[in-house]
């Protein structure tokens, strides 16, 4: 681990805090480190870049159950939803393509219809959620426009003895539970460690009712083994499984076509992911250490996504998939000078897909069941070499880093083997970041950072022809070339012992922008969006976060985010952007043992909407207010918290919510929450 200002207090007491389960007050009073912003540890106040972190204790207390609901309601977060599981995060109005999701630091690949890629990230068993917001396309290469979520899990420690850790929770909107366990083995030069965690949730209660096809079951398994060869040099091995059964995504259902199939919608039997990772860490040491760390991983994400017919009361489409991924990762970070850490990498990484689909179209039996596949054979492969700098000069620091990627894409036939030619393209991109912070003082320090990132077409974009939420039928285009997003950030950020803060502004340009060209065409009965490079587009937008110990053990903050995107093509506001809008929160300790804390999350009508993108599909959506309401007590390494979410039982949905124009998913009403956690 780098030593160039990073303080190692710091880390050990915020691990400290983490095992015993330390309350929110005591952990907010200690300065946030990330390893996602810079590829190591290092202190937020002090990197020219926005990022976000909720820890394991955090999401708890409100219940999260994915990472789209983890993240809700922090900054430049917001989260598109087609169902109970279908949590998708949006970083600053850019949705999932333009995001790098990653478990420990190795990319999710995947092309989703429906549902979200992130809830396979087996939230239940982590301990940090850490968020770039922002181009992050130099540490994480194709697809980083938006940003970078890394979902950080237990790591096999070198503790001597058995440490376990474990929690249960219960929620009445849905009668849910989830329960989660973790344990640490350790002797000599060998640490072993094993979690699992379970939750069975039924279809949750909204104010004016149940919200059906809402419920899901789930599980996950992790497992790490590490060796130390000698003081500097670790083997490890690690293992991670996660299942979702049963789920539903009711905010795809739409009018089948033709209208004999009653409601369509879109459904997974069954969805795994499975990771195998297999690395060498060796830690360098003296006054210019290098360390280095080494993987190879394989990944599989496998998916049934079946499509409902009430009136025929059975599936009218079966799709089976699997994506693949192959992937190296190779870096290190060397103290060159006492003030210049140089980190540099190469990765690469190759996900297949051969989606197997049945389709039943033959009106009015509806049961032929005839093959039609998207594509066969799809294959993205793609690799990068990157170098950054992390100089400090005085009060000043700057960050500086540079990227070359080579992504190509190829298929041997698409549209059920109707075309077999066109379908390769091979593309580079360079990226490249500067950032600089300036420490006035420790409650002063300004930043200003320029980046640059970009995105290449997905295996969906690429090969696939099929209909979308929005009403066209979409026709992949194999030739698509890759966007490309220029941004410039200027902000203020402060941490002392009771006072933390960070306020951004930024503007971001897209061009190349990926999005459907209307053709005039017909197919499946629905108007025809042909994918393209057809323009540009510009975000501009606005956050704050602040947290202030105005008294002993009470703690007040305040969350801001605004976003405006335009579609500079067709003249109008961007689809589905995000609303304004504001949390107010307040935690403190009542008496030895026992602390309260209260949030209200004020958001504002969204009417800013695409009327032509989406042909009137997009409609304007209220604003609307929720409180949420708990009490904790704490007695050794033992914690039980009761809460009361959405406690006035406001009926709303968000404006990013998937589903017909006045008939989007709605959120859970009052849902009284119970949970334990403890260790061991």
């Amino acid at each position: 681990m780098p030593t160039l200002r990073v303080r190692p207090l710091y880390a050990a007491l915020v691990c400290m805090f983490a095992a015993a389960g330390a309350s929110a007050q005591e952990a907010q009073s200690l300065p946030e480190v990330s390893i996602t912003a810079k590829g190591y540890q290092s202190d937020d106040a002090e990197t020219p870049i926005s990022v976000g972190n909720v820890d394991r204790q955090q999401w708890l207390d409100r219940g999260a159950a994915n990472v789209g609901a983890a993240l809700r309601g922090l900054p430049g977060l917001s989260v598109t939803s087609d169902g109970a599981q279908g949590q998708n995060p949006v970083i600053r109005g850019l949705r999932r393509e333009s995001i790098v999701l990653m478990v420990d630091g190795m990319r999710m690949n995947s092309a989703q219809p429906a549902g979200a890629i992130a809830s396979f990230m087996s939230l239940g068993l982590a301990d940090r959620v850490e968020v770039v917001r922002g181009p992050a396309s130099v540490l994480y290469g194709t697809g980083a426009l938006g940003g970078a979520i890394n979902v950080i899990l237990p790591q096999a420690r070198f503790e001597p003895g058995l440490h376990v850790r474990a929690g249960a929770q219960f929620d009445s909107a849905s009668s849910g539970l989830r329960g989660s366990a973790v344990a640490n083995l350790s002797e000599g030069d060998h640490a072993l460690m094993l979690g699992a965690s379970a939750a069975n949730l039924g279809d949750y209660r909204a104010p004016d009712g149940r919200v059906g096809l809402t419920g899901y079951d789930s599980d996950s398994l992790i497992g790490q083994y590490r060796f130390r060869i000698d003081a500097s040099q670790q083997l490890r091995l690690s293992l991670q499984q996660h299942v979702d059964r049963d789920v539903w995504y009711p905010g795809s259902a739409k009018p089948g076509t033709p209208p004999a199939l009653g409601t369509v919608t879109v459904h997974s039997p069954e969805q795994k992911r499975q990771l195998a990772e297999i690395g060498y860490r060796r830690s360098g040491s003296g006054d210019r250490p290098l360390n280095f760390d080494a993987r190879v991983y394989h990944q599989t994400v496998e998916r049934q996504i079946n499509a409902f017919a009430s009136a025929l009361g059975r599936d009218q489409t079966d799709t089976h998939v699997s994506f693949d991924t192959n992937g190296v990762d190779l870096k290190a970070d060397w103290l060159a000078h006492p003030s210049h850490l140089l980190s540099f990498g190469i990765n690469a990484w190759r996900m297949e897909a051969s989606p197997e689909r049945y389709l039943n179209n033959n009106p009015p039996l509806f049961n032929n069941h005839v093959r039609n596949d998207p594509f066969a054979d799809g294959r993205i492969d793609a690799a990068g070499v990157w170098i950054q700098d992390d100089m400090r000069f005085g009060s000043l620091a700057l960050l500086a880093g540079l990227r070359h990627d080579v992504v190509r894409g190829e298929a041997a036939s698409m549209s059920n083997g109707a075309v077999t030619s066109g379908l390769s393209r091979t593309d580079s991109a360079n990226s490249g970041s500067l950032g600089a912070i300036w420490e006035v003082s420790p409650l002063l320090r300004p930043y200003a950072n320029v980046s640059r990132a970009f995105r290449a077409g997905d295996m969906r974009e690429r090969f696939e022809a099929s209909p979308r939420g929005d009403g066209y039928f979409y026709v992949g285009n194999p030739q698509i070339r890759p966007e490309v997003a220029t941004q410039f950030e200027v902000g203020l950020k402060g941490s002392t012992g009771n006072v933390h803060y960070t306020l951004s502004t930024y503007r971001t340009r897209i061009t190349d922008f990926i999005t459907g060209r209307v053709t005039g065409a017909v197919q499946s009965g629905l108007p025809v969006k042909q994918t393209e490079n057809i323009g540009e587009a510009v975000l501009r937008g606005v956050e704050a976060l602040a947290r202030w110990q105005f008294q002993p053990r009470q703690w007040a903050s305040i969350a801001w985010s605004q976003v405006r995107g335009w579609n500079r093509d067709i003249g109008e506001p961007l689809f589905q952007m995000p609303a304004d809008e504001l949390t107010l929160g307040w935690e403190g300790g009542l008496a030895d043992g026992w602390s309260a804390d209260a949030a209200l999350r004020l958001v504002r009508r969204q009417d800013q909407v695409a009327t032509v993108f989406s042909r009137g599909t997009e409609d304007a959506t209220a604003g609307f207010a929720t409180a949420d309401f708990g009490v904790s007590y704490r007695w050794r390494q033992q914690r039980v918290r009761v809460a009361l979410l959405n406690a006035f039982d406001k009926p709303y949905h968000e404006h990013l919510a998937e589903g017909l124009s006045g008939q989007e998913i709605r959120a859970p009403g009052r849902s009284l929450l119970l949970s334990w956690q403890g260790s061991f």
